[in-house]
């Protein structure tokens, strides 16, 4: 049963200590606890939430911005979620028009479930793609990728910031400089000791998420995906833009479902910025 209050809680900022209660809200509503995404998101981006008076809370988001530190050019909306017992009374709406009041003329995106999408179509979002989460057991097969790929190194990490930022459309150094301590692995794709790629895979339950997943071409990403299938015994899962249609179809051909697709919304701008063709799969889709 709801429990109504008499007037509307505030909404405040939440921070890294606010991780476990987080992390509760996703149990509450039938999420995972995922505490280490959890963790990541209130560390490189902001957090909003109600407080529950009678412990935790009622509802809870977090925006990642991307580019110029205090002029942010995209902010990536996520993990927006109201506790079951706080449902359907427009609290996760009230959320929602504080963070678009918050961000201003800042362009939105999110990534919204057929439960969201509503809500979000009514804020003004609109629908300018689709992602398909896939999962399993990855299976090796076919002929040997004549694409080379390696650990990525310390050296690395400048050039694989100028080239997410020429294919994302935007700077996300605040957030990519985390992968090494955040990912369990990440890798490069090379071609003529020139960086053409690279992808990272990190733990989530007992899943192992690929992305970022960013490459010049299918077979790259089929590089990346399969070095980091190699070096795992979890099942992989992430979030391909649809239409990546090859490297869909390829993943199911090796062992990964289709599990889900969600709706690429944007807010202020018609299109994302940079290359989809060469972006394959967010970090996550709660940060895009």
């Amino acid at each position: 049963m709801s429990t109504p209050f008499p007037a509307p809680l505030p909404i405040r900022r939440l921070t890294p200590r606010d991780l476990t209660a987080c992390a509760d809200l996703s149990e509450d509503r039938g999420w995972p606890r995922e505490e280490h995404k959890w963790g990541l998101l209130l560390s490189a981006g902001t957090g909003y939430g109600v407080d529950d008076p009678e412990g935790g809370l009622i509802t809870a988001c977090v925006v990642t911005e991307y580019g110029p530190a205090g002029r942010p050019e995209l902010g990536a909306i996520g993990m927006v979620l109201v506790a079951e017992r706080h449902a359907r009374q427009g609290i996760g709406r009230r959320l929602m028009q504080h963070v678009l009041a918050e961000m201003g003329t800042t362009p939105l995106t999110l990534h919204a479930t057929p439960h969201g999408r509503p809500l979000y179509e009514e804020l003004g979002f609109k629908v300018t793609g689709r992602a398909e989460m896939v999962r399993g057991h990855f299976t090796a097969g076919g002929p040997d990728s004549a694409v080379f790929t390696r650990p990525a190194t310390a050296e690395d990490l400048i050039t694989i910031l100028r080239l997410d930022e020429e294919v994302f459309g935007t700077d996300r150094t605040h957030v990519l400089t985390r992968l090494p301590a955040f990912a369990d692995q990440l890798r490069v794709a090379e071609e003529n000791g020139r960086i053409i790629g690279y992808a990272a895979a990190w733990p989530n339950l007992n899943d192992q998420v690929v992305g970022p997943l960013i490459a010049r071409d299918t077979e790259a990403a089929k590089a990346l995906i399969a070095s980091l299938a190699a070096h795992t015994d979890r099942p992989l899962r992430t979030d391909i833009d649809v239409r990546h249609e090859e490297l869909l179809t390829w993943a199911k051909g090796r062992g990964l479902a289709s599990i889900a697709f969600n709706s690429v919304m944007t807010y202020g701008i018609s299109e994302l910025p940079g290359d989809w063709a060469r972006r394959y799969a967010p970090l996550t889709v709660a940060a895009g």
